[in-house]
Parts: C-alpha cells; structure tokens; sequence
C-alpha cells in the first residue's frame, strides 16, 4: 500500500517521516506490546485504530487497521496494516525511536 511520500518497511540508517508496515498480530497483542514499544515516551490512545506517541517537541502518529488473517496450509497468521507518520522529530530521534520499538515489538524467530 505504498503512496506517494510513504515507504515500506524503512532501513534503520534512514527512517522516513512517513511510512507503511504489515504486522503478523492481532489489534489486541499491537495495543498490550504498545504501551512498552514507545519506552518513556507518553503514550496516548486515540479514537479506535489510532495513537500519538510524544518525542521531543514532536510527536509520531499511528492509524492501524486489521487485515485478513494471512493462510498458509493450514495455519491462520494474524494481520495489521499500520502507517506511521513523524512530525516535528529529527532524523536521529526518528532512527533512535523505531531501534527501540523495533527491538521491543519483535517476536519469536530470531
């Protein structure tokens, strides 16, 4: 779901300011894992599929909204489409902040 301005799936070395990820959870593990992925940063829930997240004078928007399971065989994976979008937060804030939550929203497989 790429557009104009957004990019998937962001290197570390350079995060976008605005960007597009598909997670492998459901809307309840995103929001239980959430609160721990932004660390110190306030945390605030806003109407339902979305959440602001306070760094520095700036702040990074999320909307996020569930996706078909995805089947392989016989097994059901969860999906979540989920946008983020920085503003007002400087390119190395942007990197230190997705390292964190990236390390923290990681699951299983190494």
């Amino acid at each position: 779901m790429d557009e104009p301005g957004h990019e998937t799936v962001p290197a570390h070395g350079l995060v976008p300011k605005a960007f597009e990820r598909e997670h492998g959870c459901t809307e309840a593990e995103w929001l239980g894992w959430l609160s721990g992925a932004v660390g110190a940063h306030p945390l605030r829930l806003g109407p339902p599929g979305q959440a602001g997240i306070g760094i520095g004078a700036g702040h990074l928007h999320l909307q996020w909204r569930v996706l078909p399971p995805r089947q392989i065989a016989l097994i059901r994976m969860p999906r979540m489409q989920v946008g983020y979008r920085f503003d007002q937060v400087g390119d190395a804030a942007r990197a230190a902040f997705m390292r964190y939550f990236d390390l923290y929203m990681q699951r299983g497989g190494g």
